[in-house]
């Protein structure tokens, strides 16, 4: 028999198909990477019987990057980002081997058909999958049709297998559109990052931002947010005078009237038209109208609307709102929740969605009358070809979902039933009066029937005071008229919703990266989310955009990248060649980017009147080893010492603390060292400020610390702190700190793992002398008599962690609270659990420790 490779986009998404389309007859394995299930399942496909073999992918199986030196942002001019640096694709993720894995299960099959998600994004995944597996599979040169491609919008059985009975092809166009737009982000992004990064954090020491980024979408979604700030700055209140009028219907009840005029911002004016008024003691009607209007039912729900309600109505971020709404379509509560569309299909089985919602405890009685009744065709709306709008698909409950999930779930569906629904109608009465020579208005509404309004109260006509019935002549008392003094108030700062209308009306961006874009200027310090959700920009964010303005507006407004976008829709719909808009907007960023460097000055000037030089930042810490002079500590991120006396600054460990570390000297360059750290449960460790940016050795990398440094005398190095392999990662070596007692800790100088050991032990030294068994160093542990835990009130020992039983009992293995995230395997380890000793004896073999002994220090292990 012939095997069907099915591909989906995640694991949860491949057990649900899987599940449907072999009817729950099947057989689970967790794939080689640990992460990605496979089910099987018998089946026939093209008239045949087969084996299904259905798995997923974790997302992009690809990443775009440069090659080489072109990583490295002090070897390379960013200028050269642009045409010069070569680009490949990488492993999203290498800790998953996506490749292997997806050609382990793909060697010897027949045909694939591709699950993944029904986007461009999604299409573009199709194309990393069939890159892996092709070449492993059967008549994968022989012409015969192989890959296929599933489109479908949600997660129910009726549509997943009319999918499987519609198969189609890939489209390579929209997977080139994705390519494109990855690429232009990639070689614009970093060139423009890269060199206001080093420039600007390079001169002033309080910016408090690790990563001074500029993005083609990014940067105009800023832009928004301090166009609307300069609103509020320049705004300059205007007074204005307005007349209010009272008139008494009887005895008990009176009407507030609202001035024609509106206003006027002449006060003397005002006072002439309030005088004239005054004089008046009878208030005459001059026209009465009663007319019936009708509120609309909202159209179907898109992704841009989801975003703006989940922000404005429910205080959810984008972004964390898209990660909900996305759990909730895998799980198959909603249809698919990335779409353009408002528009259902006339085939669209509206009645099968209402009626899985007949029997839900808080909206059964209306579902239940517009199925009796008969519902209301939806509103037309836009049909942008991609998906159906997003739509419930199956019941749930609070219970069910909880926390977010569930408000977001309950506005889908609310939104959904209301789309079915009628219209809402009410009665606008408005009584027109004339009071001297003005003229005055009053309104009110009665509501005829609730319509969608009674599935969504919040849209609900609000309840408003009834006027009495009169007519044309009619008369009434005066109650009283007079002037109220107001004053214009300025814009508030842009809400997310606000902003998000803003990015789709300019075309900034898609419904799926709308929310990446505002998550990333808050994520770099550009703007803060304040109450409401309104997004106040921050120093840094005024200062770029103002910059920007003053050497190149293009860079800021979104004229530019909405004409990209426009190029990149061209792509995937076939009408323009992949290499041309290419290379033609990556000349157009060039050339800007080369005027944007020479005229750097402009934005300089700015950032002089916001922010401090390094050499006034920060307070005196640790000694330079060159001048010996304090260097200044700069705290704001990314935290740096400075020499003010060698114009020098140097890089430091970023999410932890650092402190001096008892006025030690580095043996190779005389910097006076210093002490990182994550927290008393976390990790800590001393550095030399120059070696962790110069390494002194080959075998060491830039942002290594004393716990990696292969110095074979140095009383801080591996050499005489290693202890032995990590029991967690294949190239950490744990660590003795020093620093660390009378609460002592052993931890791994790669991954986040802490060993919690001999506490209240007076001192613990590791040993000259290695394990006969694993070739770990020995450890010498020295208690207080009062406190040792050793048997026989024994106050010293020595041996081995792994494998010494006395030692074992004193040990608790955890990960740390925080780990340095620069951290990177050192080249040499030792493939043993010894460690990477100078002191090793030449030619001592690498034994592993024995499983029993693995299996004793892992008990501790939580």
């Amino acid at each position: 028999m012939k095997t069907v490779l099915m591909v989906a986009e995640k694991p949860s998404l491949a057990q649900s198909i899987a599940k449907i389309l072999s009817r729950g007859n099947m057989s689970s394995h967790k794939g080689l990477n640990g992460a990605c299930s496979v089910h099987k399942y018998t089946g026939t496909f093209a008239g045949q019987p087969v084996h299904f073999k259905m798995t997923s992918v974790c997302g992009h199986v690809m990443t775009l990057d440069f090659l080489g030196k072109y990583n490295k942002w002090d070897k390379v001019d960013p200028a050269e980002l642009f045409s010069q640096a070569p680009t490949e694709k990488k492993e999203a993720n290498p800790k998953l081997n996506m490749v292997k894995f997806l050609q382990v299960e793909g060697k010897g099959c027949d045909y694939i058909v591709l699950w993944l998600d029904c986007d461009k994004e999604g299409e573009n995944i199709c194309f990393e999958v069939l890159d892996a597996v092709l070449p492993v599979m059967n008549n994968a040169h022989s012409g015969e049709k192989i890959v296929f491609r599933a489109r479908f919008s949600s997660i129910t059985d009726t549509d997943i297998c009319n999918a499987m009975t519609r198969l189609s092809e890939p489209d390579h166009n929209e997977a080139l559109s994705v390519d494109a737009r990855q690429e232009l982000d990639l070689r614009i992004g970093c060139a423009f990052t890269r060199f206001q990064t080093k420039y600007f954090q390079g001169k002033y020491g309080d910016l408090d931002s690790s990563l001074i980024s500029f993005g083609p979408c990014q940067t105009p979604t800023l832009g928004f947010c301090v166009e609307r700030h300069d609103k509020i700055q320049s705004f300059k209140p205007e007074t204005y005078w307005v007349l209010q009028a009272k008139v008494h219907t009887n005895k008990e009840e009176s009407l507030l009237l609202d001035w024609d005029r509106v206003r006027v911002f002449d006060r003397e004016i005002a006072q002439m038209f309030l005088n004239m008024t005054k004089l008046e003691k009878e208030a005459q009607v001059e026209a009465t109208s009663r007319k019936e209007k009708a509120k609309q039912r909202p159209l179907a729900l898109n992704t841009v609307e989801m975003l703006r309600v989940a922000s404005s109505a429910l205080g959810m971020g984008p972004q964390h709102a898209m990660q909900i709404a996305e759990r909730l379509y895998t799980q198959g509560y909603i249809s698919y929740p990335r779409t353009e569309t408002t528009h259902y299909p006339e085939n669209f089985d509206l009645k099968g969605s209402l009626r899985q919602q007949a029997n839900h405890p808080y909206w059964a009685d209306s579902v239940k009358q517009l199925l009796a009744e008969g519902i209301n065709r939806p509103r037309k709306g836009h049909d942008a070809g991609d998906h159906p709008p997003i739509t419930p698909m199956k019941s749930a409950t609070e219970a069910e979902l909880g926390g977010d999930a569930w408000r977001l779930y309950e506005y889908i569906t609310r939104h959904f039933i209301a789309t079915v629904s009628h219209d809402c109608k009410y009665l606008q009465s408005t009584i027109s009066f004339r009071i001297g020579p003005e003229h005055f208005t009053c309104s009110g509404k009665t509501v005829i029937s609730p319509g969608f309004t009674e599935i969504m109260p919040w849209q609900s006509v609000p309840l408003e005071e009834s006027l009495p019935t009169c007519q044309k002549g009619d008369t009434f008392a005066v109650g009283e008229v007079k002037m109220l003094e107001k004053q214009t108030s300025p814009p508030d700062y842009l809400t997310e919703a606000e902003l998000i209308t803003l990015m789709e009306k300019h075309g900034i961006g898609t419904d799926a990266s709308i929310p990446v874009h505002i998550n990333n200027i808050c994520q770099r310090n550009y703007v803060t989310v304040e109450s409401g959700r309104r997004l106040k920009p921050t120093n840094l964010g005024i200062v770029l955009v103002h910059g920007y303005y003053k050497i190149d507006a293009e860079l800021v407004l979104p004229t530019i990248r909405s004409a990209v976008e426009k190029q990149l829709n061209l792509i995937a719909q076939g009408k323009a060649d992949y290499h041309q808009v290419l290379g033609h907007t990556l000349d157009i960023f060039k050339r800007k980017f080369h005027y944007f460097v020479d005229s750097i000055a402009g934005m300089d000037e700015l950032m002089e009147v916001s922010f401090s030089p390094l050499a006034a930042t920060g307070k005196p810490l640790s000694r330079c080893g060159k001048c010996h002079r304090f260097m200044k500590y700069i705290q704001a991120k990314p935290s740096r010492l400075h020499c003010s006396h060698c114009d020098e600054t140097y890089t430091l460990p970023q999410n932890g603390t650092i402190k001096l570390y008892k006025e030690l000297r580095c043996p190779l360059d005389d910097f006076e060292l210093v002490l990182w750290s994550s927290g008393s449960r976390g990790k800590s460790y001393p550095l030399c400020p120059y070696c962790y940016n110069h390494p002194p050795f080959r075998d060491m990398k830039k942002g290594m610390g004393c716990n990696e440094c292969t110095h074979p005398t140095c009383q801080h190095s591996l050499s005489m702190l290693g202890i032995g392999q990590c029991v967690e990662c294949e190239n950490g070596v744990l660590v003795l700190d020093p620093t660390s007692g009378p609460k002592w800790k052993v931890a791994c100088n790669t991954c986040n793992v802490v060993a919690h050991c001999f506490e209240n032990a007076h001192r613990v030294r590791v040993s000259a002398d290695t394990c006969n068994t694993c070739e770990a160093a020995l450890l010498d542990v020295d208690f207080n008599k009062a406190k040792s835990p050793l048997p026989g009130n024994e106050t010293q020992h020595t041996g081995c962690i792994f494998c010494d039983p006395v030692f074992q009992e004193l040990v608790e293995l955890k990960h740390a609270a925080s780990c340095h995230p620069m951290h990177r395997g050192g080249p040499g380890r030792r493939q043993g659990r010894g460690r990477a000793r100078g002191r090793r004896p030449p030619g001592k073999p690498n034994s592993r420790r024995p499983k029993d002994k693995m299996s004793a220090l892992a008990a501790y292990f939580v």
